[in-house]
């Protein structure tokens, strides 16, 4: 099959690419401007590139089209659009009333609604852990750093706030130091959430000698997990250090873990545990 790669930012997109050669698929690739950097994407593989912004699903679907992709991947980090500042071709704009509408149930009804229209258009959807699982959280723990157990009762409640969080669409982490509730995450994201409390005075915290509290990142339940499965990478690990947590728990086979080796030898180094935890019912 012929794939049409429409890709953020972040490394998520080149996995995938590599994920799909791999599989023998040919690529196409989508550039979605702001996000995507072609300079720093190997293309070596790949059938060809294209660049659109927000506003151009028509153009996005032409080009798909003439490229002969059956089916598309949504892959690597994007941020709400602005509504106001769009620029929209014909096809975005007979879409937009329905767009705004599904915005107002969250990113993730967002989501929904683009996946549901590139369906609509006649593409099958590849869910990107379809083309590179080796990503994919295992069960248990990455690095010799185990979770101890006056811990467990904090990285119970982080994944209980997370899926509560996620339940309203407003994110997928949270943040919990001895029963403490110090962040959950909303649009800024897991980085400047983990920053935001790398802030905190710390004595409601831990610190580089005293790590305590766990950060959480879990599925949202009835998540379109076909484009938006949680992720964490060496920068997650680097901040939840500098915040002085003790720990991350994700979910196994729910998350993307980029670059696990440079993760492993962070958390390691570092004294952080990373668990992956069984998924729960979705």
């Amino acid at each position: 099959m012929k794939i049409g790669l429409i890709a953020g930012g972040g490394d998520l997109p080149r996995h995938v690419m590599r994920g799909a050669l791999a599989q023998s698929h040919e690529v196409f690739i989508i550039a979605l401007e702001g996000f995507f950097q072609t300079e720093d994407f190997i293309q070596a593989g790949a059938a060809g590139i294209a660049r659109f912004s927000y506003g151009e699903f028509g153009k996005v679907v032409k080009r798909l089209k003439q490229e002969n992709c059956t089916h598309i991947c949504l892959a690597g980090q994007v941020s709400r659009p602005n509504f106001m500042r769009l620029k929209p071709d014909f096809q975005t704009l007979k879409r937009l009333p329905a767009a705004l509408k599904a915005a107002q149930n969250g990113d993730d009804g967002l989501l929904s609604y683009i996946v549901s229209i590139f369906e609509e258009e006649g593409f099958g959807i590849i869910p990107p852990q379809d083309l590179c699982r080796a990503l994919l959280m295992p069960s248990g723990h990455l690095g010799s750093v185990r979770i101890e157990a006056s811990m467990r009762e904090d990285a119970q409640k982080a994944c209980y706030i997370a899926r509560q969080m996620g339940a309203h669409d407003i994110g997928q982490g949270a943040i919990i130091c001895r029963g403490l509730v110090l962040a959950v995450e909303a649009q800024e994201g897991t980085d400047e959430m983990l920053r935001r409390v790398g802030r905190l005075p710390e004595n409601i915290r831990g610190t580089p000698k005293a790590r305590a509290g766990i950060l959480a990142k879990m599925v949202k339940p009835d998540q379109e997990s076909r484009v938006d499965l949680p992720t964490i990478g060496p920068k997650t690990a680097e901040l939840a250090s500098a915040a002085g947590l003790a720990g991350i728990v994700v979910e196994s086979d729910g998350a993307f873990v980029i670059d696990k080796e440079r993760v492993i030898e962070i958390a390691n180094k570092e004294g952080l545990f990373i668990a992956g935890l069984p998924p729960q019912t979705r």
